[in-house]
Order: C-alpha cells, then sequence, then structure tokens
C-alpha cells in the first residue's frame, strides 16, 4: 500500500515545533543572558549561561546560545564543545547550525567529524551552495597522503560480467589482464566461471582502452595468468595451472589430479609469445604464482604456499643472473604475516605493493605498500586507504611510473573487476616562521592554511625550528595565516604548482603597532558580506591591539564601526553597530577588562572621502572602515 504524505502539513508542524521550543527555552531564567547576548555582550552573556548550566537549568536553548556566542567570538574549541551538545538534542536544528559547527571542527583539526555535520548541513539545506560545493567534492581537504586519498578511481570499459584482475601496463602501452570471459571453456568448480585466459587490450593516447582481445599463444584450457613483463618488454612471466603440462599428483582414493599454479617464461617475438618455459622454481608440493619482476630484471617476487613461510601465501623473491635462479628468499615480517599475501608489484622506484589478509585493514584483502630502497626512511607497509581499499577483497595493484597509472581489482561490485587508480598530485609546503628583525625561529606560531575560498583547511602550531608542513592538492592557490603573540600576523601565498615541495619563509614583523595622541592605527577590520562575526583574518588584527592594551594597562579604547554609502541609512547604522559590539566582544574574550574598551557603529555619517554618489571601489574600501580612539 502506498501513503501520500503531506509534506506541507509537515513543514508547518515543523515550523510549529520551533516557535513553541523557542518559546519554552527563553524564560525568566534566561532573561538577562539573553538580553546581554541580543546586544553582542558574548563575553557576559557566556557568563550568564553557563551560571544557568551550573544550576542545573541547562537545556538545548542555552547549548544553543553558547555555541553562538563562541562562535562570534571565534573560540573555536567552546563553540565546538556546545555545538556536540547541541546537535546531540533531539531538538530540531537549522541548517546553518550545523554548518558552523563544521566550521569550528575544521578550525580544530577535526576534518571528518566536520565532514559529518556537512553531510547533515547538505542534507538539511540541498540548494545551498556551500551544500552543492560540498557534496561535489566532499574530500578536497587532503593531509597527509597516508592518510588521505591518494588516488582516484577510474572505471575501466574493458571488464566484462565475470572476473578481470591482474592488469599490467607495459611502457608500448599495452594493457595485460586476466578474465574469465570466454564461455566456450569449462567452468572451475572453485567459483562456477570459466578457466581465466589472458587478454590484452591498447591504452589510446586519448585515455580510452581498446576491445580486449584473447593472447591466444599463452592460453591453454586451463588457468593462465596473472603476468609480469620486463621494463624493455622483451620477456614475460606468467603464471598457469600445471595440469597444462600434465603436471600433477594423482590421487586414487579421491578419483582426482591435483595440480598447483606454476611460473612460466616467455620471450617476444613481433607480435607474439614464444620459447615457454617452466621456471625451476616450480614443485608439486607447492605453488608460485603472482610474478613481479625488478626493473633491472635481475629479482624475481613472486606468491607462494612453499615451506618456511609465516602463513597461508607468502611473498618471496629469486635473484636471475643469466637465466640462473637463486634460492628463493622471504621477504620476512616486513611484509608477510600469519594470514595471506598475495599479487606483489614492484615499481621502478621500488615501492612494493601487494595485498594482505593478515594486516588490519577494511576488510578482506588490502592493498598494502612498502619502500624496499635501500635507503629508505620507513619500511613499515602502509595501508593505502580508500578509494583503493574497500570490506571486501582489493587486491593486484600494479602501477606504473613512467605512464603515472596504477590498476588495481576489487569485487566491490559484485564481482572482480579492473578499476584505474590515477594518483592525486599533491604539494608538500613547508613554511618556516621567524622574526624579520632577527631571524630568529619561532616555536609556538599559530598557522592556519586556507583555500581559495577562504575555508580554513587547517592550524598547527610551529616546532622548536620554527616549522609546519602541510600536504595539499596540487594546482590549487592557498594562503597562510600566521600569528605569534608579540609579532604583527601575516598573510603569505601558496601559488598554484603541480607537485612537489614548496617553502613559504614567513618572517613576522614585532609588534609594533602605530600609537598616536588619539587613537591607534591597525590594518582593516574585514567582515564577510552582511555579517558581524569575527573572521580569522579580523582576529588577526585584532590581536595586535589586545596586545598593546596588554602592554598599556591604562588605556581605554572606543572602537568606531564605519560602513560606505550603500544601503540604506538605517540599515549601515545597525550594521556597523553590530560589528563594532562583535569587535569589542572578541577583544574581552582575550583578556582586556569590559570597561576599558566599547565600540559604536555610526554607519554611513562621516566618510573618509565624501564622495557622495561617485565613489570609487576603493573610495568605498577607505569608507568602510574601524577606528580604534584612546579615550584616556
Amino acid at each position: 500500500m502506498k501513503i501520500k504524505i503531506n509534506t506541507v502539513a509537515i513543514l508547518l508542524s515543523f515550523v510549529l515545533l520551533l516557535t513553541i521550543n523557542s518559546a519554552k527555552a527563553q524564560n525568566k531564567d534566561t532573561k538577562k543572558a539573553d538580553k546581554l547576548f541580543a546586544q553582542f555582550e558574548y563575553v557576559d552573556a557566556s557568563k550568564e549561561y553557563l551560571k544557568l548550566v551550573d544550576q542545573g537549568k541547562g537545556d538545548s536553548y542555552i547549548n544553543k546560545q553558547l555555541a553562538d556566542a563562541y562562535y562570534n567570538m571565534f573560540n573555536s574549541a567552546e563553540a565546538t564543545k556546545w555545538y556536540a551538545k547541541v546537535v546531540k538534542d533531539k531538538t530540531p536544528q537549522e541548517a546553518e547550525t550545523y554548518y558552523r559547527y563544521a566550521q569550528m571542527l575544521k578550525a580544530n583539526g577535526k576534518y571528518e567529524e566536520a565532514n559529518k555535520q556537512m553531510s547533515v548541513f547538505a542534507s538539511k539545506a540541498p540548494n545551498d551552495q556551500r551544500a552543492k560545493t560540498f557534496n561535489e567534492n566532499p574530500n578536497y581537504l587532503p593531509k597527509l597522503l597516508d592518510k588521505q586519498k591518494s588516488f582516484n578511481l577510474k572505471t575501466l570499459t574493458i571488464n566484462s560480467e565475470k572476473s578481470e584482475f591482474g592488469a599490467v601496463l607495459t611502457n608500448d602501452n599495452i594493457l595485460y589482464f586476466v578474465s574469465a570471459r570466454n564461455k566456450t571453456k569449462r567452468t572451475d568448480g572453485w567459483n562456477d566461471e570459466p578457466y581465466l585466459d589472458i587478454y590484452k587490450s591498447i591504452l589510446n593516447a586519448d585515455g580510452t582502452m581498446s576491445l580486449p582481445t584473447e593472447v591466444d599463444e599463452l592460453n591453454t584450457k586451463w588457468h593462465d595468468g596473472p603476468v609480469a613483463i620486463t621494463a624493455d618488454g622483451k620477456t614475460m612471466y606468467f603464471a598457469r595451472d600445471s595440469h597444462a603440462s600434465k603436471d600433477f599428483v594423482k590421487d586414487k582414493k579421491a578419483n582426482a589430479k591435483f595440480g598447483q599454479v606454476n611460473l612460466y617464461k616467455a620471450t617476444k617475438e613481433g607480435d607474439k609469445w614464444v620459447n615457454i618455459t617452466a621456471l625451476p622454481l616450480n614443485n608439486k608440493s607447492y605453488s608460485t604464482s603472482s610474478p613481479a619482476i625488478s626493473k633491472d630484471g635481475k629479482t624475481l617476487y613472486f606468491t607462494s604456499d612453499m615451506p618456511g613461510g609465516k602463513g597461508g601465501n607468502d611473498i618471496w623473491k629469486v635473484s636471475i643472473e643469466n637465466d640462473i635462479y637463486g634460492t628463493p628468499e622471504n621477504l620476512g615480517s616486513s611484509v608477510n604475516t600469519e594470514g595471506s599475501e598475495q599479487f606483489p608489484y614492484l615499481t621502478d622506484d621500488n615501492i612494493l605493493y601487494f595485498a594482505s589478509s593478515g594486516r588490519q585493514g577494511l576488510g578482506g584483502l588490502d592493498v598494502f605498500s612498502i619502500d624496499l630502497s635501500p635507503n629508505a626512511k620507513d619500511s613499515t607497509p602502509k595501508n593505502l586507504g580508500k578509494p583503493i581499499n574497500s570490506e571486501k577483497d582489493d587486491f593486484s595493484f600494479t602501477f606504473n611510473t613512467s605512464k603515472n597509472m596504477g590498476y588495481f581489482s576489487s569485487n566491490r561490485a559484485g564481482t572482480d573487476d579492473i578499476y584505474g587508480a590515477e594518483p592525486v598530485c599533491s604539494v608538500e609546503v613547508k613554511t618556516i616562521v621567524k622574526s624579520a628583525k632577527t631571524n630568529e625561529l619561532l616555536a609556538g606560531a599559530r598557522v592556519a592554511i586556507v583555500d581559495d575560498k577562504k575555508n580554513t583547511i587547517e592550524t598547527k602550531t610551529t616546532t622548536a625550528d620554527g616549522e609546519i608542513i602541510y600536504v595539499v592538492e596540487c594546482n590549487k592557490s592557498y594562503s597562510l595565516q600566521v600569528a605569534k603573540d608579540g609579532f604583527e600576523s601575516g598573510i603569505f601565498d601558496v601559488a598554484k604548482t603541480k607537485g612537489g615541495q614548496v617553502q613559504i619563509d614567513a618572517s613576522l614583523n614585532p609588534i609594533d603597532v602605530i600609537v598616536t595622541e588619539e587613537a591607534i592605527v591597525l590594518k582593516e577590520i574585514n567582515f564577510e558580506y552582511n555579517k558581524s562575526n569575527i573572521t580569522q583574518e579580523g582576529a588577526f588584527e585584532l590581536d595586535k591591539l589586545v596586545q598593546v592594551m596588554k602592554n598599556n594597562d591604562k588605556l581605554t579604547i572606543l572602537v568606531k564601526s564605519h560602513t560606505d554609502n550603500r544601503g540604506s541609512d538605517a540599515y549601515n547604522l545597525d550594521l556597523s553597530d553590530r560589528r563594532a559590539k562583535s569587535t569589542v566582544q572578541y577583544v574581552i574574550s582575550k583578556g582586556i577588562s569590559a570597561n576599558r574598551i566599547s565600540g559604536k557603529g555610526y554607519g554611513e555619517s562621516e566618510p573618509k572621502i565624501d564622495c557622495k554618489e561617485n565613489c570609487t571601489e576603493e573610495q568605498f574600501a577607505v569608507n568602510r572602515r574601524s577606528e580604534f580612539l584612546i579615550v584616556k
């Protein structure tokens, strides 16, 4: 039975519920705090609300008022604390509450939690551009590559309804892989699919793939593949069911012939693979499979359950010199576990990718990487994370460094399919903060990295040597907002780059604010359009005022806020008054006594440049200002 829901009735009920809750919440207990809040006296308002909380009178309304008060004061730690209480309550909240909560979480470096709140915001306000931008690219805030998305997935047209895996791209743009799509073959009792064959497809210049074709000379009626190709493209190592060579063990009781997976070698003549020979590593007692070859062709990696391993299947290696094979070596506990390690692949720069079921992962087989370079700083396997790994089996990861393209397989869609893995380009931004006057390295400086849409991605504190390192996306511009007590805050641009490392020398000038007999001269205190809450940039500049007032405890300041002449007189007067009071509240929140600073808005009544209706944008900006007058 279908039920049609009256959405208008639901909306009216929701509005009514909000009205009832608001009426219940605002009462004689909150009257004093509400009045302070309405007057933008957020410091005192928060104190009054906290008194009510201590008296056991706290509720969702008070939590929300506290959260908004701290938000307007740019106290992200306290705002996060109270917004957390708000969203846990069952009282319906407007969408903006979740957006503010997300912003405060970002300011504290809690990106995953911020994304959760942004998801709620987006669901409540789907037509809001902020929501649309988030939904289009929720992972735009990359951190370190080993903790954030390092690859983008690409679906491929070469997949069929059957299993495909083991994709390897050669330097001459041939993609070899194995597939069970050949319906003319009998099926394997293991998975009720046809036996695997080796296929190839051409990677075209535009990134498309040609229609896959069988590599007939390598395929048998048994399992064939996967393969490994030497750097020069002339030699192939591949796996094959030993039944194809009539190499098996008969079990009379079971009336069966048991084979193994063995490794073979072939060389290329023209467009054909010839001279197929079995490797001396093969044995009737265990399997050798999933070959991978080093760039110089002198080390073969493979999977085997031969004696001496750590678990079910381990990864081994063997040296090759003039077609002479050495003694297989187990890669040891740095790679192998009591579980199963399979599908090794070694890149030209000695990064080994492999799949494991014995290491902590997202589920099933996960793909890991480890640096096997002789001078590697970190020899610990790293989980590639999402989106390469999932709760399903993810395996057979290969990467061609010269083509900058990878491939892997996963059964996340139901059957084993091959996916492209395109690296997410990253830039390491190294920042060194020091005094512009003495070149002293400044520890404890606050460094926020901001994207080109003014979103604060993360805030960190410099180490003892004045350093901060961020890893961000390529081809995007950023800025660094740097602050240190006793120094002028600074904003330093990070230009777009295609990758690598960028060093930003952030030299801060010691605070030497211009103090006249009448005023303290600061840079413009910027506000967002039609808003009065203090921004990150504004907070940096106001910190200078705080420093001067701490150094001169007799100073009393009047904040005069002005607007340009666009908009009505009444609107501009109200806007400037709100901004002046927000400015005052910020300074008080930094420890300055409330009786030492006051604020008032003057709207457009006192233009610095009396250009009337013919103002340029530059003149508008000059008139849109804050002044800090010394009262005494």
